[in-house]
């Protein structure tokens, strides 16, 4: 195949170097990038002649027309595959990739251990109440040592809104690091996964009603945007505690807002929201009972090169005629498998 033969894109940045370091080594293929504020003209040169396109995972960084969406899909006639940068695909219309031929993956896995620590780290804090202590300290001069009594984690119970990569990192850790009772809901699992995975199968309403922190790891999809709304608040424990590291959207961010200003929940750890990052008189960041941060759970090093490298290497077992290992779309392959021949001038196996 000639020289620079397949061309793959981005907008803005990368999840990490690595993932154009190890692209780089290829000189069949050339990447193109390009930014929010590209001219139409470039990016229309850009998308005319891109084959794979390593898409941002978060909405309001990437400006809308470069989202995967049939007017973009309209504009890339060789496009056979978006990427996206982590576990997530917001910015992505799976379906209209699908009736197009076009390949999603994500990156599911890379970044794992960075979120569920990041879920571990919320639990402990909030139940330690240091976050609470620690905004106390900084504006008043003495502070009793039991005004913010907390509790021990060991042998709570744990309910997990979803039981993949990330679900099943957070089992783990509660389970072995403080013999927690761990629930589960995911209903695209067999009972056989969920005992492979630590987890006890429970319906949506029994987590919410028995755990004592209710995680949320599932992805933002048609069936889980709104799913945790008013009626899910007021099923919880007044003393247990909503984290999400997930997406915004998938939890109403007004309808927890009025749980907490009621006392129908002990706190929250929020790091996802509908707007982000949200602005600083966000309703939610009133509360010193909730720890905020700016979706920067699977945001470490290690993650970011997970993820880079993910990328990398399975855009280029895809434009070699592979079958990538993270797809997000597997009906797709028949029509897939067509329009890269075509385009190729060879079948992917």
């Amino acid at each position: 195949m000639a020289p620079n033969a397949k061309r793959v894109f981005y907008v803005n940045h990368v999840a990490h170097q690595i993932f154009l370091d190890i692209l780089a080594q290829r000189p069949d293929i050339r990447v193109d990038r390009l930014t929010n504020d590209s001219s139409n003209a470039d990016s229309e040169t850009v998308l005319a002649h891109a084959h794979a396109y390593q898409i941002g995972a978060t909405r309001d960084e990437l400006a809308p027309r470069f989202h995967g969406t049939p007017a973009l899909l309209a504009q890339a006639p060789n496009l056979l595959l978006v990427s996206s940068n982590g576990a997530g695909y917001d910015t992505v219309d799976v379906d209209a990739c699908t009736a197009a031929g076009v390949a999603v993956v994500n990156q599911t896995g890379g970044n794992k251990e960075g979120v569920a620590e990041h879920v571990l780290g919320l639990m402990l804090a909030l139940s330690k109440r240091i976050g609470e202590t620690d905004r106390y300290m900084r504006a008043k001069p003495d502070i009793s040592r039991t005004a913010f009594m907390g509790h021990d984690i060991l042998g709570m119970t744990v309910g997990i809104i979803g039981l993949g990569n990330v679900g099943s990192r957070v089992a783990e850790l509660c389970r072995t690091l403080f013999r927690m009772r761990v629930l589960a809901y995911d209903p695209y699992l067999t009972d056989e996964q969920f005992a492979a995975r630590g987890a006890e199968k429970v319906a949506l309403d029994t987590l919410l009603r028995e755990a004592d922190f209710v995680s949320v790891n599932c992805p933002r999809t048609k069936e889980t945007l709104g799913m945790i709304g008013a009626r899910e608040y007021a099923l919880m424990k007044p003393t247990a505690y909503f984290i999400t590291t997930a997406r915004g959207g998938i939890h109403d961010e007004a309808a927890l807002a009025q749980a907490l200003a009621a006392k129908r929940l002990a706190g929250a750890g929020l790091d996802v929201w509908a707007k982000e990052p949200p602005r600083p008189d966000h309703p939610l960041l009133g509360f010193d009972n909730v720890l905020a941060s700016p979706h920067t759970a699977g945001v470490t090093h290690e993650s970011r090169a997970n993820m880079g490298r993910f990328a990398a290497e399975q855009i280029i077992a895809a434009l070699d005629g592979q079958r990538p290992p993270r797809l997000v779309n597997p009906e797709v392959w028949p029509r897939y498998a067509e329009r890269f021949a075509r385009i190729f001038g060879v079948h992917p196996e």
